[in-house]
């Protein structure tokens, strides 16, 4: 029987703050933005990684956070 690990931590201590899991809500009014404007950036794929549980969508704040990194590199202003 393998035995079981506990999960990593994550990468920011502001991500281990929160939780592992939050809401299309919480995370909107962490970005900023509307709930409606994450639902568009899944579909298109272009937002912050989601996950499914059960019938319920959630987001690892560590991904949201990488996310967030990343949109970084796509600053216009020089």
């Amino acid at each position: 029987m393998p035995s079981l690990s506990p999960r990593p931590d994550h990468t920011t201590a502001e991500a281990n703050r929160r939780g592992p899991l939050a809401t299309p809500a919480e995370v909107a009014e962490y970005l900023g933005v509307p709930v409606k404007t994450l639902y568009q950036w899944k579909y298109r794929g272009i937002g912050p990684n989601v996950h499914k549980v059960g019938r319920h969508l959630r987001y690892r704040w560590a991904e949201v956070d990488a996310w967030l990194n990343a949109q970084a590199a796509y600053d216009l202003a020089v």
